[in-house]
């Protein structure tokens, strides 16, 4: 019986092993995890930053529902 080989990466910052049989679809892992990679595992990290000052609503003609509820927890 033969078993096959499946291919697998470790991320050097974080030690997190990635693998996929489909050597195409690890590379895309790969890629995806670099830009999204904490360094530590348990670390707290977000892609997405955003300044303090600007913490306003970004669309502001839909802030609101048609009865002028707000549409938003703040």
């Amino acid at each position: 019986m033969y078993t096959k080989f499946m291919p697998e990466s470790t991320c050097p910052e974080c030690g997190i092993r990635l693998f996929h049989e489909n050597e195409v679809t690890l590379k895309v892992q790969e890629t995806i995890h670099s830009k999204f990679c904490r360094k530590k595992i348990g670390e707290t990290h977000s892609f997405m930053h955003r300044d303090p000052a600007h913490m306003n609503t970004f669309d502001s003609e839909r802030e609101n529902d048609s009865k002028g509820s707000p549409v938003l927890k703040k």
